[in-house]
């Protein structure tokens, strides 16, 4: 889930870098981008990924 997440913050950075958007601080393309990493590394350390199995 929130693999799914980051690629959406990736695809938003992408928009708004592509399209030359003006956007203020808090909303830059950067800024975006930093997000879908740090939610891209909480998905490669196992967090979000769902259910945990039991044995």
């Amino acid at each position: 889930m929130v693999g799914i997440v980051a690629a959406v913050l990736f695809f938003i950075a992408f928009l708004i870098n592509a399209a030359e958007i003006g956007t203020n601080d808090v909303f830059s393309s950067v800024n975006i981008m930093l997000l879908g990493l740090t939610a891209l590394a909480l998905h490669v350390a196992g967090i979000g990924t769902g259910r945990p199995r039991r044995r």
